[in-house]
């Protein structure tokens, strides 16, 4: 598996992290046609920086824009609101998928809010998916929608740089100014991807079973059903799992909707019959490429606790959980139920955030006096503030960039 290819980044990373902390110092066939973009009435994402508007970073480097999916179901309206408020960023861009349990009223809801907030009329980054698709945690719907939302940003937009997967039980732990900031300083085919070949008791209840969603064949929500035979274990390639939670870069997303060879609509028709699909799907397609296999970083980037194996379910995280949170130094953390009180910790402490607003940024022009919005005014999308945030996260990307933790835990 460890072979070389075509995009080598070792003597790179190297290079990169020295410029990193010296500059720190210095400061199947349906699920093809579900991948096909979705046409109606949404607007399309645009561009919102203008060619001659000068950089605030030295070199005239502008920082990456990062592309969301923020997923959502019945019920959690305010939740994608209170979200969508937090990473919210206009250099970047955002879709939001319904899934298609969403009442019309919910949904026509927070259609309203996105054509009617002054920000995202002026930035034209946020638009809701138009065709929803029916998603069952368990089987391929969740993985087609993933794959969906990637092939109409591929469509509309191509100067993103890295996509990022969400839901409403994530939460940033950091504004996007310290994202953009740090992401500016590494290499554009980095893939934080938490994965392993060590597939254990997975093999019997993941991989051998053979599973059938209904949710790819029509409109009703139902669970999967199991096929009576079982499946030998492939051996044209090797199957690594991990987390559903991904940062991938754009030119392996453009290889796996786009692919010039065959690996990706292999393992798509693979994992259509497969037992929660986005655990496997990304992490084996990336690890059997020898165009990208050398460019994982063995990270979802995402703070998780779990009370116990085999890992099933991530723990609530609380008030309780904060100085951890604070000193794990990830962008993201998981899970969060929609009452817990460390979220409003967490805009207050580290987002500098306040309720029903976005989070402050370099772009926003007005007023930091208490009670009032810093972002009623705004100016420049890409200029960037880092704050205490980007230190935290610096020194997270180092240790898992270093010796040690890069090479040798890539697709092993």
């Amino acid at each position: 598996m460890k072979k070389p290819h075509r995009l080598v980044i070792a003597g790179d990373i190297a290079h990169r992290k020295k410029s990193l902390a010296l500059f720190f110092c210095l400061s199947v066939v349906t699920l093809l046609i579900l991948l096909l973009p979705a046409h109606g009435p949404d607007r399309p994402l645009s561009t919102t920086a203008s060619p001659d508007v000068s950089s605030p970073f030295a070199g005239n480097l502008r920082p990456p824009k990062l592309a969301y999916l923020i997923s959502s179901t019945r019920g959690e309206g305010r939740r994608v609101k209170r979200l969508l408020e937090a990473v919210y960023h206009p250099w970047n861009y955002y879709l939001l998928h319904l899934h298609l349990a969403v009442s019309p009223e919910e949904r026509a809801d927070l259609d309203d809010y996105i054509r009617s907030e002054r920000v995202f009329l002026k930035f034209r980054n946020v638009r809701l998916v138009g065709n929803a698709d029916v998603v069952t945690l368990k089987g391929p719907t969740m993985m087609s929608t993933t794959l969906h939302a990637v092939a109409i940003l591929l469509k509309e937009v191509n100067d993103w740089s890295w996509f990022i997967n969400l839901d409403t039980w994530d939460y940033p732990l950091m504004p996007q100014d310290d994202l953009l900031h740090i992401f500016s300083y590494l290499p554009k085919n980095l893939n934080f991807i938490e994965h392993s070949s060590n597939i254990g008791w997975k093999e019997h209840q993941r991989a051998r079973p053979i599973i059938v969603d209904p949710g790819l064949y029509g409109f009703d929500k139902a669970d999967v059903f199991w096929i009576k035979d079982k499946r030998s274990m492939p051996s044209s390639f090797k199957l690594f799992i991990g987390s559903s939670w991904v940062i991938l870069s754009w030119s392996f997303l453009e290889y796996c909707i786009l692919g010039w060879d065959n690996l990706p609509r292999t393992l798509l028709m693979y994992y259509t019959n497969f037992l929660t699909s986005n655990e496997g799907y990304f992490h084996t397609v990336i690890c059997n490429s020898m165009d990208f296999q050398n460019s994982t970083v063995n990270h979802d980037l995402r703070f998780t606790m779990w009370d116990n194996q085999p890992r099933q379910s991530p723990l609530n995280l609380t008030l309780e959980h904060f100085s951890q949170l604070l000193e794990s130094g990830a962008p993201f953390a998981r899970t969060f139920t929609e009452t817990s009180a460390v979220l409003d910790r967490i805009d207050k402490e580290l987002l500098n955030k306040s309720k029903s607003r976005f989070c402050p940024g370099g772009w926003c022009l007005g007023s930091s006096m208490p009670g009032e919005d810093p972002c009623a005014n705004f100016g420049k999308p890409h200029v960037i503030k880092p704050s205490a945030g980007s230190r935290r996260l610096e020194r997270f990307l180092l240790n898992l960039l270093n010796a040690e933790n890069f090479r040798p835990r890539q697709c092993s």
